[in-house]
């Protein structure tokens, strides 16, 4: 079928390539591209009997000019962006000079504030479509699946849509007293920000961690959630027809949350530049540099992950309401790809998200929220590539 470039060689891109390589049939040749050869060249290793075409490449993703000539000199189909989101901008512009088709699985944010929104990279949408091609956004799973699941809510089971529940519930155990389980700068800077959820066509502000609920999930038992800012509400609101409110949950552990306090209490969650010993250091980026490797925790971790969407709206006049959800075991998923589930759900929607462009699927000059297509092809993929997903037509549902 055609060749990927994969930027990025963590703990998602590892999966990436992984699922890449088990789809041979769409993806016979793919790049890995990192800052870090080294990391690029392990993984090619690890599937050296894979009947994918593998070859690797050293990038700095934050300049431009690198990412133009090597893009123009392997010339992908698609350019699958697993690298870090203060990137994205420039991959895209990348994108734009080569006329190459762009994913990524999260929205862009500064380096500088800890704030992400779709309005730089919607920005961009006239000039792919004049470009004739076609930028997916958020095929990850939270965002990603989720706004899957509510395309196809809206597609089979509903007229109309007023509330939708986002739960994003992490019930594994990696055995370190404090460690996050995706990039730690990125992990902890959307946990210690100020939570927001739409409603009746506004945000509701709250303070970080200040809305809290309990939920009994399927596979992990009862756990405590917490209301954050997430950015596939911001597209859902505007693409889900007759949404009242838009909710996002995220599960901690009370581990989790009193080290990260006690973090936040004397200054190591902060961004701003601070001087040391001559240097200018920032907090967080130490602080990442000092705990475990997401990328590491695979071996370790064990339990599983449940992480979907509760909908409540209308059907032929009447009132309904709808849960659809995934259920994944870190431990299968090591077994797997060498991968705990944090990665693995994020890397194989990944490349169906990509496979979705380069077979055509999903393919309009432009760019899109994942929502935005039809949500049947992706869903079958799901099934087929290792995240099966469940429906449950009597929810309990979040007060």
């Amino acid at each position: 079928m055609g060749r990927a470039m994969i930027i990025g060689a963590g703990g998602v891109a590892s999966v990436v390539v992984h699922k890449c390589c088990q789809n041979s049939e769409v993806f016979e040749e793919i790049m890995i591209a990192s800052r870090t050869k080294s990391k690029c060249d392990a993984l090619k290793e690890k599937l050296k009997d894979s009947k994918t075409r593998i070859t690797t490449a050293q990038v700095d993703a934050d300049c431009l000019e690198e990412l133009v000539a090597l893009i123009k000199d392997y010339e992908p189909d698609i350019v699958i962006n697993v690298a870090l989101p203060y990137q994205d901008l420039t991959i895209m512009d990348a994108c734009l000079a080569t006329g190459t088709n762009y994913m990524d699985t999260a929205n862009y944010e500064p380096l500088d504030t800890a704030k992400f929104e779709y309005k730089w990279q919607w920005a961009y949408r006239d000039r792919f479509r004049q470009a004739g091609i076609t930028a997916l956004l958020g095929s990850g799973f939270d965002p990603g699946v989720t706004g899957v699941f509510c395309a196809y809510a809206a597609k089979h089971h509903f007229d109309e849509i007023e509330y939708i529940d986002i739960l994003d519930c992490n019930g594994g155990d990696h055995g370190y007293p404090f460690a996050t389980n995706f990039n730690p700068e990125i992990n902890i800077r959307e946990v210690t920000a100020k939570g927001s959820y739409w409603e009746d066509g506004h945000w509701v502000e709250t303070e970080p961690m200040e809305i809290k609920r309990e939920y009994d999930f399927e596979g992990v038992g009862k756990k405590d959630m917490y209301l954050l800012h997430h950015e596939e509400i911001e597209s859902l609101a505007l693409n889900i027809k007759g949404i009242k409110r838009i909710r996002f949950f995220m599960t901690f552990g009370e581990s989790y949350l009193t080290h990260l306090r006690c973090l936040q209490n004397v200054g190591m969650t902060s961004i701003e530049p601070i001087d040391y010993e001559g240097k200018k250091i920032v907090p967080l980026q130490f602080l990442k540099a000092v705990l475990p490797d997401p990328a590491t925790l695979g071996p370790r971790t064990v339990g599983k992950t449940n992480i979907g969407c509760i909908f409540k709206g209308k059907k032929d006049g009447k009132d309904k309401t709808y849960y659809l959800y995934n259920i994944c075991d870190h431990q299968e998923c090591y077994k797997e790809v060498g991968s705990q589930a944090i990665s693995y759900t994020t890397g194989v929607p990944a490349m169906i998200g990509a496979m979705m462009v380069m077979t055509g699927k999903w393919r309009k000059p432009g760019v899109y929220n994942i929502e935005e297509f039809d949500p049947d092809p992706f869903m079958e993929a799901l099934n087929r590539f290792g995240l099966p997903w469940k429906e449950s037509f009597d929810p309990v549902l979040v007060d």
